[in-house]
């Protein structure tokens, strides 16, 4: 399939008032000058890409996403690096997994080579937008709705949008790796197998706000989900997954349809073999995680996300009481991975694995 572009320049921010939000960026609120959009129709497929001035959308109110909820979206992260190139962390991974949720969801795949070539029009446009600080990042959001004017019926649309908008964003370790205080959560389900939560559709997010509230009242940054049949068994946390660390061996709960695929996950996993670890997919329960924290087995716990990177995790909290890992300190496996993972994204360390994709 071959996609034209067309663009509609916008009117610039001004290079002082870019520069001050630039300096310390407030992540998701502020945005960049222009926004892809193609549009998909079950008689034409995929017509009229182009990328406009970032504005607000105009959709019928009958339009499905609202009711029917339609919608998948991704996220990854456009560096600046030290020779003043602009490249993304594995857009194609990110591609793939917009098309399994869009499977999932009843939407039409997107060509990965569309999908990357908006970011890089997207990126190459708004090109001022990528910060130059350390560590600080512009946010890629691509994303699909579901834009039929109707809710007569209930089934697929026959009509979508996908669209990507840029924000930049700082480095998410102020002053050093924090570790995270997790709470356990046993009221409410994210996700159960044969459902969504695989997908990285708005609804699984949506049914987990409630939850993090709920650790917000228990002093806690981030809520841990657990099976939905026992709530015995790890599953992810609220916005990435985990790792669990036994000295030299790194053990992530394995996908079991109800959790997130995560590209960074998939990276980690990758990386920790290069750097001597062994790393594996495998059922992590409760029960296990204190009991192998308090003994001293378990030495670390990280999540892992495309927002926050590789975080740390120091302390549990849940309804039975709680336990701190390694002494609620972040590790030196934890350090050095993210070390690891950073540099090659940032160009400070080689790339094995050839992740990093040039856009300008």
């Amino acid at each position: 399939m071959t996609i034209t572009f067309t663009t509609e320049p916008a009117e610039r921010l001004a290079d002082a008032e870019r520069a001050r939000v630039l300096e310390a960026p407030a992540f998701g609120d502020v945005f960049s000058d222009h926004m892809i959009s193609i549009d998909w129709g079950v008689e034409r497929g995929w017509y009229d890409a182009r990328i406009t001035p970032y504005a607000p959308l105009v959709l019928d109110p009958s339009a499905q996403v609202f009711h029917y909820g339609q919608e998948v979206f991704e996220g990854l992260k456009a560096y600046r690096r030290p020779d003043g190139s602009v490249v993304t962390f594995r857009p194609y991974a990110n591609a793939a997994r917009l098309n399994r949720s869009c499977a999932r969801m009843a939407m039409p795949p997107l060509p990965e080579a569309t999908f990357v070539e908006a970011l890089e029009l997207l990126v190459t446009t708004d090109r001022d937008w990528v910060p130059e600080q350390p560590g600080h990042s512009l946010y890629l959001r691509p994303f699909m709705i579901a834009t039929q004017r109707t809710i007569g019926f209930y089934g697929p649309s026959d009509a979508y949008r996908f669209m990507v908008i840029a924000s930049p964003a700082a480095a998410y370790f102020k002053a050093g790796a924090r570790p995270l205080t997790v709470w356990l959560c046993e009221d409410y389900t994210r996700a159960a197998p044969g459902g969504t939560g695989e997908a990285k559709c708005g609804g699984n997010y949506a049914g987990t706000l409630v939850a993090q509230a709920q650790a917000r009242e228990m002093g806690c940054d981030q809520v841990v989900w657990l099976d939905s049949a026992e709530h015995r068994q790890v599953e992810e946390m609220g916005t990435s997954n985990m790792f669990f660390v036994y000295g030299d061996r790194l053990v992530t709960p394995e996908l079991s349809g109800s959790l997130l695929s995560g590209v960074t996950r998939d990276s980690v996993l990758a990386l920790a073999g290069e750097l001597g670890y062994t790393a594996e997919e495998g059922r992590i329960s409760v029960a296990d995680w204190r009991a192998d924290a308090e003994s001293g087995r378990l030495t670390e716990v990280f999540s892992c996300g495309t927002s926050s990177m590789i975080t740390p995790v120091g302390e549990v909290r849940s309804k039975d009481g709680g336990w701190t890992i390694g002494g609620g300190e972040a590790g030196p496996v934890t350090g050095r991975l993210r070390a690891e993972l950073s540099g090659i994204q940032s160009g400070q360390r080689p790339d094995p694995f050839g992740w990093v994709h040039k856009i300008a």
